[in-house]
Parts: structure tokens; sequence; C-alpha cells
């Protein structure tokens, strides 16, 4: 945990002290421990990013994805497609390597790791457009690169670019349908079945996110755009014990993170990355300041978005872990010259996340791009079914900037059937009356039927984000009882993101309308 007090206050994403701690007990280090097995690396690996797509899936807020949904998807195909072209073109002609050696440096490196950007920018508050863009690229983009390393890494002739393209999109689209059919399944069956321990509940989201990866690997579609979809549609179910799940997936993500970090550390023998210095310094000044601004400002052209967010973007595409790992695939499938590609993507991914990481912040600022802290902050809703008195305890805390502070009890307007039944002020807890105002900080115990559970759910966030006349001026929510008609989250998430990606598609064939600002 000290690495992680370190990273955060050097600005530094943790990925770069974790694998420093592999190298120094590895070949050349203090230990010397001989590590050389890139099966099990990769294995490992493929586990650990399985784990930490679901807790990105689980922490990914579907009303600031969604409007960035159909500029991700763009990123994730066109731009993959142009920076593996345009850095597989740097890696020929200005490093000398031959063409299957650079397609799979060029695919290797065209995926972005959401934990390393976000580990940077948790201090700076960006709009959620940006942040939303970056996130869902990051979930996306795993799936094609997968598939073009794997063909590129295959014995024999490398099949046509029209044959690849084909394999994409029919793995991407099984990918999809397993994700979204698992997760909806998933959040139906938890919201409607009590487990007898709250310990159970993210233990089974989990097993279910994971799942999704499965099904879609034997469908032979993408496992892991699979895993991802369904673990963002659980993340926005409003399942029971939210926090404790949240808080459960964040600790095995880092827990995948620092295991694969060290285990590639291992993997790695320093001596040898002598001779390749030179040309991943190349090949990550192609990939940096050439092939990602050309994939942005080119997927994202359709879209009406400032040249200051698409500068931006074009500096955020920080690589992590993932593009070490997909480069020990040629290792195990036996590529000539697969370890110099080893040796060049790691050399690539240490050194630009140097220059990368701790700038990013300086750059946000400098282009002026963040958001107001003082927008009305997300309240935090724990639930607890009641099995047999169907019914609900849901725990609010109100945040400070919640316009629920000033808000009286009765003005909350909740559906009948729902009450709030004690407050927690200053470490005291009373009884309210109708007439008892509310402050920020207050946490708050509220009693709902499993009719209106998710209306009383809605109606606490309305007022939390437009104050008592929510409903009123059209602040969402509603003002008296009966149920909303967007209080079942996973149907709306699912409905949302099969739209989103039809529209996409049609943009893609007829050049439809731009994306508003």
């Amino acid at each position: 945990m000290a690495a992680v007090r370190i990273s955060s206050r050097s600005g530094l994403p943790s990925l770069l002290l974790y694998l420093g701690i592999g190298i120094a007990i590895g070949q050349d280090g203090i230990f010397d421990v001989k590590f050389d097995n890139a099966e099990l690396t990769q294995v490992i690996g493929y586990a650990a990013l399985v784990v930490i797509l679901a807790e990105g899936g689980l922490g990914t807020k579907w009303k600031e994805i969604k409007p960035a949904l159909p500029a991700a998807v763009m990123l994730s195909l066109v731009g993959v497609a142009v920076s593996v072209g345009v850095t597989a073109a740097g890696a020929h002609y200005l490093v000398g390597l031959d063409w299957r050696q650079s397609l799979i440096i060029g695919a290797v490196v065209s995926s972005t790791d959401a934990a390393a950007v976000f580990s940077v920018l948790r201090k700076v508050p960006l709009p959620a457009r940006v942040t939303g863009v970056l996130e869902a690229e990051s979930g996306f983009n795993d799936a094609p690169v997968v598939i073009l390393v794997v063909a590129f890494s295959t014995r024999g002739p490398v099949d046509s670019w029209y044959v690849l393209v084909g394999e994409i999109a029919l793995e991407l689209a099984i990918g999809a349908a397993v994700g979204i059919a698992v997760g909806w399944l998933g959040s139906f069956g938890l919201r409607h079945v009590a487990l007898p321990a709250s310990g159970l509940y993210p233990i089974a989201v989990m097993a279910i996110a994971v799942s999704a990866y499965a099904a879609g690997a034997l469908a032979h579609g993408s496992g892991f755009l699979a895993v991802y979809l369904a673990a963002m549609i659980l993340g926005n179910a409003k399942l029971p014990h939210w926090p404790a799940t949240r808080g459960f997936a964040d600790g095995l993500g880092w827990l995948a993170q620092i295991g694969m970090f060290v285990l590639l550390g291992l993997l790695v023998t320093p001596h040898d990355l002598y001779d390749d210095f030179w040309p991943a310094v190349i090949v990550g000044l192609v990939l940096t300041v050439v092939a990602r601004p050309l994939e942005v400002f080119i997927s994202l052209a359709p879209f009406r978005l400032p040249w200051q967010e698409k500068a931006l973007m074009s500096w955020a595409g920080l690589r992590g872990a993932v593009p070490i790992i997909l480069a020990t695939i040629p290792m195990v499938a036996g590529v000539e010259g697969s370890t110099r590609v080893f040796n060049i993507v790691f050399v690539l991914v240490v050194v630009y996340t140097l220059i990368q990481g701790p700038t990013l912040p300086w750059l946000a600022k400098a282009l002026k791009i963040s958001d107001d802290p003082a927008e009305a902050a997300d309240l935090g809703i724990e639930s607890a079914p009641l099995e047999r008195l169907r019914g609900h305890l849901l725990s609010v805390a109100i945040p400070g900037p919640s316009k629920m502070h000033g808000v009286e009890v009765g003005e909350l307007r909740l559906p009948a059937g729902a009450a709030v039944t004690l407050v927690v002020r200053d470490g005291k807890s009373f009884v309210p009356a109708p007439s008892t105002v509310l402050r920020r900080g207050d946490e708050l115990l509220v009693v709902a039927t499993d009719p209106v559970r998710d209306a009383a759910e809605e109606r606490l966030r309305a007022v939390g984000e437009g104050g008592k006349l929510a409903g009123w001026l059209g602040a969402g929510g509603r003002g008296g009882g009966g149920e909303s008609p967007g209080s079942h989250a996973g149907h709306d998430v699912v409905h949302d993101m099969t739209h989103a990606l039809k529209s996409v598609k049609r943009r893609g064939k007829s050049g439809g309308p731009k994306a508003h600002h």
C-alpha cells in the first residue's frame, strides 16, 4: 500500500511501481528469481484483465457513458485501425522490423488502459463527456485489439483485411449480445431473490461478470467485451448492498493489478532491454505524436467536440499492463522475434507512462478543461432487502454538494409506502418529524415497501440533484407515489445501449447526423 501512496503523491500510475517490484525480485534483481514462463503469464494476465474489466464496468455510470457511447465505439473500431496502421508503418520503416512484427506491435500498443489514465486524473475534475469517452474506449478497444494480435501471431499468412474485419464484427456482436443478456438476467435475479447473507452479493455480482466472459468465449465471441458490458449493466441496476459490492470489486481489481504487474516485472530480463531502448522510444514517439492524435481526430470528426477535449484525449492514451500482457501472445505462439517485440512494448509502456502520466493534470489545466466542482453529487444509497416483510431498508448518505441540504423531510414527497424513519447527524440518531430540515453529512434510514422501492430511490436521487422542486421544474423524479417509468435501470441500460449501437451503425453507413455537444 506504500506504493499506492507514493504513486498518488508523485502523479505516476502505480503500474510502474509494481513493475519495478517485479523487476527487483526477478532476473538481474536483488533475489535473482528466474521466471520465463510466458504461457503462465498470459493465462494469469487474462484472468486479471477479466477482473479489472469487471471492476471498471461496475464503476461506470450509464448516465455519463451514454452520450459518449457512439464516440467511444468509433475510437475502438476506426481509431484502432488508424493506430495499428500508422504505428506499424513507423516500426517497419524507422526501426526496420518485418511487417508481421510491426503489425503485432501496432496492434498491441493500440489498447488503452483506463486504470492508468484515471489514477493520474483522479484529482482533476473533468467533464463527464471526456471521462465517459476515455473510460468506454478503454473497455471496448481491448476486444478488437486481442483479435488482431491473435490473427497476426498465427503461423502462416495473415488473413486479408476484409476477413479480419468480418471476424472482428462477428466476435464483437456475439460478445455484446452475450454480455447484455448475462448482465440483464443477473441483475433481474439479484433484484428479485434475497440471498441469505449480505456478504454473498459482492461474490454473486463478480461471479456473474466472470460468467459473461466464459459464455462469450464459449460462443466464439469477445469475452472481454461481454464481461465489460455485463458488469456495466449490473453496476447500474441498483442492486442490494451496492456500496459493499463496489468496495469488494475495487479491492479485487487492485489485487489483480498488483499481481499482474509484479508477474510482468518478473518475466522481463533487464539486461536484454538495452538494445531495444531506442527502437521502443522511436515507435512510442510515432504512436504518441502521430498515431494517437490521428486516431482521435479522425474517429471523432463526426462529433462536435472542442479541439481542447480532442487534444486531451490524444495525450490521455496511456498504455498500461494490457499491452504488455498482449505482447506475450506472439511469444506463446512462437513468432520469430517475439522476445524483441515484448521488450519494445515493455520499454515503450514504461517510458511514455513516465512522460505522459505526470503531465496529464497539467495539460488538463492548461487547456482549461475542468468540471464544476460545485455540481450536485450523487447520493450514496445502499439497499438491504427484507424478504419476509416484503420491504427494503435504504441507507442514504447526503454528500456536501447535494441539493438535498436544506430540504425538509416532508418536502421529499416520497411515494406512499416509503418513509424516513431515522436520521443520523453528528454521531447522534433521532426520529425525524415532517418539518425536520436535512443537512449535508446526514445519513438517513428509509423504509420502503417492495412495490415502491424503485420509485422511492429515484425520488431521493431527483431531490439530491434538483432540490425540493425536483419533478415540478423538470429536474427529474415524480412528486407523488407510484413507480417511475425509468425505475428498471437494467432494462433501460439495455434499451439505450442497443439504440446507441444501432445509431453508430447507421452513422457509419450513411454519415448521418452528428452527435450534439
